[in-house]
């Protein structure tokens, strides 16, 4: 089994963080996003994952310490990691087909900018699973059109009648991917183009149209890091699952002086924490020093300094300097105020 990640947008709705960090490698609860949402669908899937495929942009961007991080991921999970770039920005087709030379066999497709949580077995019928969340305002999303056989039989944007509660989440199996790459290079040489880019729908649709059987599989949980928002109710998500998996993530070793530490938090060992009240739900990342501050529901990344704060709802940077009384924020890196 291989697994194809296209990552190689920017992120412009998670500004400022996104300036500087690519958006799948700024953390939830202290791990980044790529990161939990490869392990989890590892996790689903029974099979051994022999190759993971990382489609990045710019190398300017996505440098050497993205590539690495990315190579230690896959050999944690015993798998080779393929590094793939798309250094123009045509969609999600095209992001596939930049990792052409990985697209044979079967294959897990997983744009990263998401998160699910899940538990189901891939029906062995199936020639393509399209992942799915049931959601209560289908009209703003994506959503998959069943047969009485529960078989995919159409793809349809934001339909302004109802066709189903079922959305897709932007995550795909194929039990042969090398069939999505023979008609996602059909949609490239006959510039079939949407929205201004080449989509991997498109592809789907011409399978669908050759007879391939695609079915759903759906997923308990789907959490958006899209902005800081949704990213800081992801972050409290996380936490949540991981008291309930008795994970051991949330343990830490850090400093704490004179504070007290309202669980669930995730908080890296090497953190400081003096007079302060910290959680529930407040991600700390390594490095960083808090004093006299209260901080909930709130993700703060990698050495910082933060005092005199009360934060609530915030989502902090790298190598930021704070030092105030406003609550609700979202501070790129390396920002100071004092």
């Amino acid at each position: 089994m291989k697994i194809i990640v296209p990552m190689a947008g920017r992120g412009s709705r998670l500004r400022p963080h996104s300036l500087t960090v690519p958006k799948p490698l700024i953390p939830i609860a202290n791990k980044p996003i790529v990161h939990r949402l490869v392990r989890d669908i590892a996790n689903i899937l029974s099979e051994p994952i022999e190759e993971i495929a990382f489609i990045l942009g710019d190398p300017a961007f996505f440098g050497d310490e993205v590539v690495k991080s990315l190579e230690e991921l896959a050999e944690s999970l015993g798998a080779k990691a393929s590094i793939y770039r798309q250094l123009e920005p045509l969609g999600t087709g095209h992001a596939i087909m930049c990792a052409e030379p990985s697209l044979s066999g079967p294959a897990v497709v997983a744009y990263a900018d998401t998160l699910i949580r899940a538990n189901f077995e891939l029906d062995p019928a199936a020639d393509a699973v399209i992942w799915t969340k049931e959601v209560d305002q289908p009209e703003a999303y994506g959503v998959v059109k069943l047969n009485d056989k529960e078989e995919i039989t159409e793809l349809v944007e934001k339909p302004k009648e109802f066709v189903s509660n079922q959305a897709v989440i932007g995550i795909y199996y194929f039990k042969e991917i090398a069939d999505l790459k023979t008609e996602l290079q059909y949609v490239i040489d006959n510039e079939i183009i949407n929205g201004g880019e080449y989509q991997i729908n498109d592809g789907i649709k011409r399978l669908m149209s050759k007879g391939n059987i695609f079915k759903t599989g759906t997923v308990d949980e789907w959490m958006d890091c899209g902005n800081k928002e949704v990213a800081i109710d992801t972050n409290t998500r996380i936490m949540k699952f991981m008291v309930k998996d008795g994970s051991d993530e949330l343990a830490t070793k850090a400093t704490v002086d004179n504070s007290n530490i309202i669980e669930p938090c995730v908080i890296a060992d090497d953190v400081v924490i003096k007079n302060s009240t910290v959680g529930p739900h407040v991600s700390i990342g390594a490095g960083t020093t808090i004093t006299n501050c209260k901080i909930s529901n709130s993700l703060i990344q990698n050495n910082s300094v933060i005092r005199n704060a009360t934060l609530d709802e915030a989502m902090i940077g790298n190598h930021v300097k704070y030092n105030g009384n406003f609550k609700y924020i979202s501070i790129g890196d390396y920002s100071v105020m004092e």
